[in-house]
């Protein structure tokens, strides 16, 4: 999940490589919604063995209310931190 600032605008995406795929939300390589609004921070994310679970995860988190993919966030990162540098 990549954000603009704590409690700002949430991006939810899948991808098989977090790295490369942080690295073109913060750098703006990728035209979309991501980079109309400025999405560059990286605040959550979860591993998953078998990309048809990822998929099923992402799908479900886009179908939550905005209340609750904020509580998952503060629940691991509660400050909000920049994951990328720890990739």
């Amino acid at each position: 999940m990549v954000t603009n600032k704590p409690n700002g605008i949430l991006y939810v995406g899948v991808t098989s490589d977090i790295a490369r795929r942080a690295w073109e939300h913060r750098s703006g390589a990728i035209d979309g919604f991501s980079k109309r609004y400025g999405l560059k921070q990286l605040v959550f994310a979860e591993r998953h063995e078998d990309i048809r679970f990822a998929i099923q995860r992402e799908k479900t988190i886009k179908h939550w209310s905005r209340a609750w993919k904020v509580r998952l966030v503060v629940a691991t990162n509660p400050d909000w931190s920049d994951l990328y540098d720890s990739l």
